[in-house]
């Protein structure tokens, strides 16, 4: 295992199958510095990752539906980037957020990262750009694609506190796909994650 690979690298690489484990073992961990807290208002959004958005079977996802999803979409990706590094490995506050398949797959991952006593040592610094790539609805599922650009400062340690790989002192710019979706006739407004383009 190369552990050379930035942090976005191997959350990109983590969604192939049979590359899961090997890619995201040693990069989830315990977050320091920046506790990215979730704000008082998640709750809200979760119920409504975009907030205030309403849409029906037969409304369209349209410039407005779009900036206010952006909204939501971006406290949803903070909140599972930085859940990967809380200290009770295992998700917690981004759970509502994932679909079962990639909650399981990430939380096979931390428990894997446990037993081998790594973990991350990790800062979100802030997201620079979140745009919708493309957005479908198939039947009754709106599936949104969203590409982000943000910052964090990562390094990976073993269970002696040694620097495995990464830098604690820089900040790394990282780049992401990600596919969200929700099901609009289900009575449960929750979007979800359930996908990771590479």
């Amino acid at each position: 295992m190369n552990y050379s690979f930035e942090y976005i690298d191997i959350i990109l690489l983590a969604m192939i199958a049979g590359f899961i484990f090997l890619r995201l073992r040693g990069i989830l961990g315990k977050r320091t510095g920046f506790e990215a807290k979730v704000s008082p208002q998640f709750q809200e959004v979760l119920k409504n990752i975009n907030p205030e958005i309403k849409v029906k079977q037969n409304e369209n996802f349209d410039e407005e539906a779009q900036k206010n999803f952006i909204k939501g979409a971006k406290i949803a990706y903070e909140t599972i980037v930085t859940d990967f590094s809380d200290d009770d490995n295992k998700l917690t506050k981004s759970k509502p957020l994932l679909s079962k398949k990639i909650h399981d797959q990430f939380n096979n991952a931390l428990k894997e990262r446990n037993s081998r006593g790594h973990f991350a040592e990790i800062t979100f610094i802030g997201i620079n750009s979140a745009d919708i790539k493309e957005h479908k609805k198939s039947e009754s599922v709106l599936k949104v694609t969203v590409d982000f650009v943000a910052e964090v400062i990562t390094c990976i340690k073993d269970k002696d506190k040694k620097i495995v790989s990464g830098n604690p002192d820089k900040i790394k710019k990282i780049y992401d796909t990600w596919v969200f979706s929700r099901d609009l006739r289900s009575t449960n407004p929750n979007w979800q994650l359930i996908d990771i383009l590479t």
